[in-house]
């Protein structure tokens, strides 16, 4: 009589994971290797990597993602190899959408491009939804591939330069980068999951 008892509670949970409302969430872990180079994951192979960031599993009322701009997103996600929800989700964190958007530092539009690289990435209108998503990909994508697709060494540089997360060689100390980078990850990991 155990054995289908054991049996049943197996295939229960196994039915209760696969249903459509039960949400997983990733957490990432961080390993120093002898030679000093970060790596990081979802997945840890071995003992040495510890706990970076923990992902909560939140319900946040009012978080909604817009999809005005989504025709756009693809169209950049597919010209330079940037994950959809990737971009959608920095989108989010920088602007919440607003194509008006203007921070503090003088970023500007969906992806709060600043002014010194509007002539890098070919934005002449920074409020332009396409010119901004377009600029902003590029710039993404050439920070990914400057961290080896690290995506919070990545993240990290797109908040607070690149020339910072080189100089700490990981995420800077500094409170709003540590913030922006989980922020950033927690809507990407929910928008893979839509």
């Amino acid at each position: 009589m155990k054995i289908p008892i054991k049996i049943f509670s197996f295939s229960f949970l196994f039915l209760l994971l696969l249903s459509p409302g039960v949400t997983t969430y990733a957490d990432i872990y961080m390993y120093i290797d002898e030679a000093g180079v970060i790596h990081y994951t979802n997945i840890p192979t071995s003992p040495g990597y510890k706990l970076y960031l923990k992902e909560y599993p939140k319900y946040q009322p009012g978080l909604c993602f817009n999809d005005m701009y989504d025709h756009l997103i693809i169209r950049a996600s597919k010209k330079y190899g940037v994950p959809f929800q990737l971009l959608k989700a920095v989108i989010k964190a920088e602007s919440d959408f607003n194509t008006r958007a203007v921070s503090k530092a003088g970023a500007k539009g969906l992806m709060q491009i600043m002014p010194q690289n509007f002539k890098a990435f070919k934005i002449n209108n920074p409020y332009d939804p396409s010119e901004n998503i377009m600029g902003g990909t590029r710039y993404l994508k050439s920070l990914l591939q400057q961290f080896s697709w690290k995506l919070p060494l990545a993240l990290a540089a797109y908040n607070a330069g690149p020339n910072r997360v080189i100089l700490y060689n990981d995420i800077p100390p500094f409170k709003e980068t540590e913030e922006y980078v989980k922020k950033v990850m927690r809507y990407y990991n929910i928008l893979r999951k839509q």
